[in-house]
């Protein structure tokens, strides 16, 4: 009993949280803003961006960090989106009936899945923590904002509509923990190679 009063008390917390950011907590810009930032489409710059960037100065010996970005965005969205989901079994804000009147929808598809985690969450704090730890060396205090555009993401989840606070929150969780595992694998037992510079090669 002591349980499920806590879960209800924490349930009770997080649908007051997500009425003020989706409700209260808004601008028209942000209206337009967030349902194209949460676009998976949006991310893709920076992918190709990262992409080049470790490909011009490693050269074609760093696929072992591309395919350990691969393993990352696999172990996090399968994770979340075929076991997490379905054993919790949340109903999203945005089905719940109980709620129709009281909150926003900013997106044209409505997804059907559960609620908790968000996938976005997962996904994108698992890329940004793998991308943190393994490219922190060469991006300096700039690595930070791999988590910044992670919790952007996730933010923009909550205040379309389809996602509770909480669900983002574990979802970053998830994340971190996945590209922490992924991260350190990375690190300890691959390295990224001698760069290139000026055709020669430099220790890193």
């Amino acid at each position: 009993m002591a349980l499920a009063s806590i879960l209800e008390t924490l349930n009770k917390w997080d649908t007051w949280l997500f009425l003020k950011i989706n409700g209260q907590w808004t601008s028209d810009f942000w209206d337009h803003a967030f349902p194209f930032l949460r676009d998976k489409m949006v991310s893709f710059p920076l992918y190709l961006f990262l992409l080049l960037f470790v490909f011009i100065n490693f050269g074609w010996k760093s696929w072992k960090w591309l395919l350990l970005v691969i393993v990352t965005v696999i172990l996090s969205d399968q994770f979340s989106s075929t076991f997490v989901k379905y054993f919790f079994n949340r109903v999203r804000p945005c089905n719940d009936v109980s709620l129709q009147d009281q909150i926003r929808i900013l997106v044209n598809y409505i997804p059907q899945s559960p609620s908790f985690t968000s996938s976005h969450a997962v996904n994108h704090f698992a890329l940004g923590t793998y991308f943190y730890f393994t490219l922190k060396p060469y991006f300096g205090k700039w690595a930070y904002l791999f988590f910044l555009w992670a919790g952007i993401v996730g933010y923009g989840q909550i205040y379309v509509g389809v996602h509770y606070p909480g669900d983002v929150l574990g979802g970053a969780v998830v994340g971190l923990l996945i590209g922490l595992l992924t991260s350190t694998i990375f690190n300890k037992k691959i390295g990224m190679p001698v760069r290139l510079e000026k055709g020669h090669l430099v220790e890193s």
